[in-house]
């Protein structure tokens, strides 16, 4: 999300062919292909086509790269769709906040499927493979996808903190919710809409029999068109919904804190509401401190370019892109791991039999009733999303 069309050029810095020499006129020039929602246009510059440094395209590392994205797509794709299966199966599950929950699982599973084998691809090759027809819709989308999250984000805060807060017992009904969501969308369409009017697709000729293709923003006025409008993204797809998930959140849990302290203030319901509350705290984390490292660096690109000269700043642009991505993955593991209801819709689907305590977890069915501890450690977190998603 977010790339700049200096971005472009560190992306592409390894044409066919070793060239210091390009027969084009300077194009504002994006990577449309690591889920961005904005760019900024970047006049072609020999220093970004030397193809000096280029460690992306070492095999090794060409390996790892292809690896941990199949790994991130495979586990996105089969956990989303384990989560929305099972909201729809189980009667239980369909409340409102699981609907929302629903679509957050769409939302990642357009980016598992629209963003990562795109830039897979166009990081190994260092060129746009995928035709004009695509060069004007994935950009779109992949940016329409990501502010469906993160308006969705916003949407489940302010609506807990409207019922707990406030202590609004009408709840909002789900006629109301279809609406919310289609908006959500609607919405998202109008945010990404320049990403899809704004573009070129063209051929770069490199030399005599050598040339490339790109798509590329072509802003109607100046550079700085798609720079301001980098920098507005950033804020609206980050910036603002952590403000608002962090008050939100903040003062729930500062009133189920209150209330749980009280007498006879530790009912079920209030139970049920700080664990639910607790996840969907530790989903909004996961996802601010995944993006953190993508967004800083799209911000350094946007207030000084020279940051594109880095050594080896194209796989650091997408080791940070892969961690991005993680968070398409990671929520079914947190549904499975912190709510009983989604716990349980995953044991029945799945037919394993999960003997849960305070103290212990055990695997049975699956893993020969093998042992696990039940602090929240890496490895049972890894146990939980194998079994959770791998056998459902």
């Amino acid at each position: 999300m977010n790339d700049s069309g200096r971005l472009q050029m560190a992306m592409e810095s390894v044409p066919p062919h070793n060239v210091t020499h390009i027969e084009a006129p300077e194009y504002a020039v994006e990577s449309c292909d690591q889920c961005s929602s904005a760019g900024t246009p970047l006049a072609l510059d020999d220093r970004h086509l030397a193809g000096v440094g280029d460690s992306t395209q070492l095999f090794g590392v060409q390996v790892v790269l292809i690896l941990a994205y199949i790994t991130i797509i495979v586990f996105g794709v089969v956990g989303n769709a384990l989560v929305i299966y099972v909201v729809f199966k189980f009667k239980t599950l369909r409340t409102v906040t699981n609907f929302f929950i629903v679509n957050l699982a769409v939302s990642d599973l357009f980016m598992n499927t629209l963003c990562l084998p795109f830039t897979l691809v166009h990081t190994l090759y260092g060129e746009w493979k995928f035709g004009r027809v695509l060069c004007f819709v994935l950009p779109c989308a992949q940016a329409m996808a990501v502010h469906v999250s993160t308006i969705t984000f916003n949407i489940i805060a302010l609506d807990r903190h409207r019922s707990i807060v406030y202590h609004l017992e009408t709840k909002m009904s789900k006629d109301m919710c279809a609406l919310v969501i289609v908006a959500t969308w609607a919405v998202s369409a109008l945010l990404a809409s320049p990403l899809a009017v704004f573009r070129e697709y063209l051929t770069l000729d490199l030399s005599p029999g050598a040339s490339i293709k790109v798509c590329a923003e072509q802003w109607p006025v100046s550079s700085m068109d798609g720079t301001m409008y980098s920098i507005c993204m950033l804020l609206v797809q980050y910036g603002l919904p952590l403000a608002v998930n962090s008050f939100a959140y903040l003062r729930i849990w500062s009133m189920l804190k209150k209330h749980s302290s009280s007498p006879g203030g530790r009912n079920d319901r209030h139970r049920r509401q700080r664990k639910t509350t607790k996840m969907l705290v530790t989903v909004v984390v996961v996802f601010a401190v995944t993006w953190l490292p993508f967004h800083a660096v799209q911000l350094a690109i946007d207030m000084d370019s020279s940051v594109l000269d880095l050594k080896d700043f194209k796989l650091l642009f997408t080791v940070f892109h892969i961690v991005a991505m993680c968070s398409t993955c990671v929520n079914p593991i947190l549904y499975g791991w912190m709510n009983n209801s989604y716990r349980n819709a995953f044991r029945r689907v799945c037919k394993c039999d999960f003997n849960y305590s305070r103290s212990n977890l055990f695997l049975s069915a699956c893993f020969d009733k093998v042992k696990v501890p039940s602090a929240p450690t890496p490895s049972l977190i890894a146990a939980l999303g194998f079994t959770s998603l791998y056998n459902l």
